[in-house]
């Protein structure tokens, strides 16, 4: 028989885990050779590089955040960057964002889902005044992003002060309480052999630490002095005797010592060395003390894109490789040593900084700003040879004063260094804007100190690998649950399930449970908050649904340092609290306005074969009298066991022997009995299919759809066993409210206007000639303000651009 599919995408959990494959092979086909690959075709250690890279698509976010110090009762507000985590060009595979504010303890104490759309998205956080004063951490990642770990989930620490509440400062402990890490080139200390051993201190602020430190033997001789270079890292040489032990000794201004251990030294084993050889040359030496160690390989590879993959045969235990540094892409690369037996036993990292950037001027078209007064920048977006560049921008402008620290987390040393170390940097943008003599070897000293690899090699090296747990979100929001026995607890097989939203716009989801009971449903254009139903097939009532957090449960590291408030800021602190309370209390309603987003209207099911809307008949009082007197196209029979009702499966003009789905404003209800016991007072139309319809793996004999006045079920509840949440969708873009002085009654206003942050805007574009403007007008607030602009182009570069000017108060 024939039939009319009309398609509910998504819905099914078999075709949502291909649609990645062939999604993400595209999207590297259309991406391929944008990084530089010189290296054997045939080798498999570079052939199982790229087959992962092409089937774990790396993805990253970049978040602009309009400041990094608030008081509660303020808004924080927001422009994520998705990207190519390779190739850094704007991303469109996922749809979803999930950006979240996390305590000292790793506890969401804020979370919204942020729709993405052409590679970016906005929104902004109230920051509500049952928060205390401390550090936060905000972080953002894609569903996708949840395969890889959070340990590179973008992640921003933020502090907040709530002036409504006493601050608890914790008691600092007079102690020598820093962070000392030693890291071994390479990865390995071998005895006997010489290793470049790299250091990190930290201090309880999170900051680098100046420490003078000695390396003793067991004897207490010293075997070298080291000290810091720039940000608390630095590096010495050593070499480690047979039969001795080592230990750190640390020393800060104070005469306080601390002994650290050093790494573990190995008996066998591979060591690596990088050295600059010449100008635009490195040589890369293994060596080892291993048996039968031949042959060595080296694969070189920037963000997972194989650049030379190499071998060499050991000589006097000694292997040497040269590395044309144009060769490497810009930013990160990794040079990854395997052994014969092709295992990964050594990993460099060297940083290349970018010589391909946008470059972005802003201009103040009037030298001097007084308050109440317009502000006009213009703006140019160009390449790095002086080429016109359309482009993406973000721009905050806010006050400066002693709480706000100078913003340095910028969208290019972002994507190229900190994205993709797992610790964190302190002050990235030095090693992009510095010129001192001292700046490669405190990035190469960087590179030696953080974290290792995005991957881990044995997913690489694996065969059949298994499938990504967690499936990009490339149409909606994926809400996923799970059917399981109620009395067992075993998880329900091949089980239908459905997720309603109760309303006047009829949506209804499906989805039937794989062998593990899991249950997935694709959300396409689901924002703000929404109560949802869901529910099984009553035939299945031994069974129940739960719903799965959406937000990823694993954390990083903790990075927040110790929250201390000096009391030297308290006057600081009233000068933002008030301004914050002067806003909340005159302009509360103009703070919340949002954009409301355009969605489809229509009823999942399209336009009905057969539509009434009931005030334009004969009112019945029995829902049996109306199919009978006015509907063709259902039949509704009594019989021993119940009522049945069918459709008309109109293109054969007979009726359908199986029960069709009934909606009750969009809810679907499985007793025909209590259908027709729904008043048909409270109906204002009904809508038929008149054919089959498939939503998602379920199928249906027909649809019948009712929906009251207010579509609010009147009064009628689902089947007991239904799930009923209360859930919240893709966030509400809000309004950047400021007022506008363009005329004399305006600039005249009584109404206080104590604004910090001037002006907002994420989403601003530059033209064909890299040109652009914005405006706004300053506040009563005299004092110095800065701006801080973000931008991307289409074909990935990235910039960022920061300044002050002044506002001086008018004299009347």
């Amino acid at each position: 028989m024939n039939s009319s599919k009309r398609y509910r995408p998504g819905t099914t959990t078999a075709p949502l885990r291909t649609l990645p494959g062939r999604l993400l092979a595209v999207v590297f086909l259309m991406l391929a050779g944008a990084l530089p690959v010189r290296s054997q075709s045939n080798n498999p250690i570079r052939q199982s590089l790229e087959t992962y890279r092409n089937r774990a698509l790396q993805e990253k976010l970049f978040v602009h955040i309009d400041r990094s110090f608030y008081v509660a009762g303020e808004l924080m507000w927001f422009k994520i960057n998705d990207v190519d985590g390779s190739l850094h060009q704007p991303l469109w595979l996922s749809k979803v964002a999930y950006l979240e504010v996390l305590d000292k303890e790793n506890r969401p104490v804020l979370q919204t889902k942020v729709a993405l759309a052409n590679g970016s998205g906005h929104g902004s956080l109230f920051l509500p005044t049952t928060l205390g004063s401390g550090h936060y951490l905000v972080r953002a990642y894609t569903n996708w992003m949840k395969n890889f770990g959070s340990d590179y989930f973008f992640e921003k620490p933020v502090t907040i002060v709530n002036t409504f509440r006493k601050l608890e400062l914790p008691v600092v402990k007079d102690t020598l309480a820093y962070d000392v890490q030693f890291f071994a080139e390479g990865g390995n200390l071998v005895r006997t052999l010489t290793s470049t051993v790299a250091f990190k201190m930290l201090g309880v602020d999170g900051k680098g630490a100046d420490l003078q430190g000695v390396v003793v033997d067991q004897n207490a001789d010293t075997v070298v002095r080291f000290r810091p270079l720039k940000f608390g890292m630095g590096r010495f040489a050593f070499t480690p005797a047979e039969g001795r032990q080592y230990r750190a000794v640390l020393t800060d201004a104070k005469g306080k010592t601390v002994t650290r251990p050093l790494p573990v030294i190995q008996e066998q084993g591979y060591t690596l060395q990088v050295a600059e050889e010449g100008k635009d040359q490195l040589r890369v030496t293994i060596k080892t003390r291993t048996p039968m160690a031949s042959p060595v390989y080296l694969l070189t590879h920037t963000r997972l894109a194989a650049i030379r993959a190499d071998e060499q045969t050991f000589r006097d235990n000694t292997a040497s490789f040269i590395v044309d540094k144009k060769s490497l892409g810009e930013g990160i690369s990794h040079l990854t040593v395997f052994d014969a037996s092709r295992k990964p036993v050594c990993e460099r990292l060297y940083f290349k900084r970018p010589e391909r950037r946008l470059n972005i001027d802003a201009r103040l078209m009037s030298g001097t700003l007084s308050t109440r007064e317009k502000a006009v920048f213009d703006l140019t977006t160009q390449d790095e040879t002086g080429k016109a560049a359309l482009t993406n921008l973000s721009v905050a402008v806010y006050r400066v004063d002693s709480l706000q620290p100078t913003e340095s987390n910028d969208i290019l040393s972002y994507l190229l260094l900190t994205s993709d170390l797992r610790g964190a940097v302190e002050s990235p943008a030095y090693y992009f804007s510095a010129t001192d003599p001292t700046v490669s070897e405190a990035a190469d000293n960087l590179m030696l100190t953080q974290g290792w690899r995005r991957f881990r090699w044995e997913n690489v090296l694996q065969t059949n690998p298994p499938a990504e747990e967690y499936l990009p979100e490339v149409n909606g929001h994926l809400i996923h649950g799970k059917i399981i026995h109620a009395a067992t607890g075993q998880p329900g097989r091949g089980l239908g399930s459905y997720l309603s939203i109760p309303g006047k716009h009829i949506l209804l989801y499906g989805s039937r449970s794989d062998a593990e009971g899991r249950i997935q449903f694709e959300m396409k254009d689901f924002f703000g908050p929404k109560d949802l139903v869901a529910q099984l097939n009553p035939k299945d009532s031994l069974y129940r649904v739960e719903l799965q957090n959406p937000f990823f449960e694993r954390f990083s590291a903790p990075r927040l340092p110790v929250f201390d408030f000096p009391t030297t800021l308290k006057e600081p602190l009233l000068d933002r609290s008030v301004p914050m309370q002067v806003q909340n209390a005159y302009y509360r309603g103009n703070l919340s306005r949002y954009q409301l987003p355009k969605i489809d209207s229509v009823a999942f099911y399209g336009a009905p074969d057969e539509k009434y809307r009931l005030d334009d008949f004969t009112r019945f009082p029995v829902m049996e009298e109306i199919f009978r007197e006015y509907v063709p196209g259902v039949m509704a029979r009594k019989r021993r066991e119940g009522y049945h009702i069918a459709v008309l499966d109109l293109p054969y003009k007979q009726f359908f022997s199986g029960s069709p789905l009934v909606l009750l404003d969009g809810v679907p209800f499985f007793s025909m009995d209590k259908v027709m016991e729904i008043d048909p007072r409270k109906v204002q139309r009904l809508e038929v299919m008149t054919r089959k319809y498939i939503v998602g793996p379920l199928v249906f004999d027909g649809i019948v759809s009712f929906t009251t006045y207010k579509g609010d079920l009147a009064g009628y509840r689902p089947d007991a066993k239904a799930l009923l949440a209360e859930y919240e969708g893709l966030q509400i873009p809000r309004d950047f409210y400021a007022p506008r002085y363009d005329t004399p009654q305006r600039s005249g206003s009584r109404m206080p206007d104590l604004r910090t942050l001037l002006h907002w805007v994420p989403a601003l574009q530059t033209d064909g000639q890299g040109k652009g403007q914005f405006e706004f007008y300053t506040s009563d607030e005299e004092g110095t303000y800065r701006f801080m602009i973000n931008g991307m182009t289409a074909d990935g570069r990235a910039g960022s651009r920061q300044g002050t000017f002044d506002v001086t108060k008018v004299i009347k």
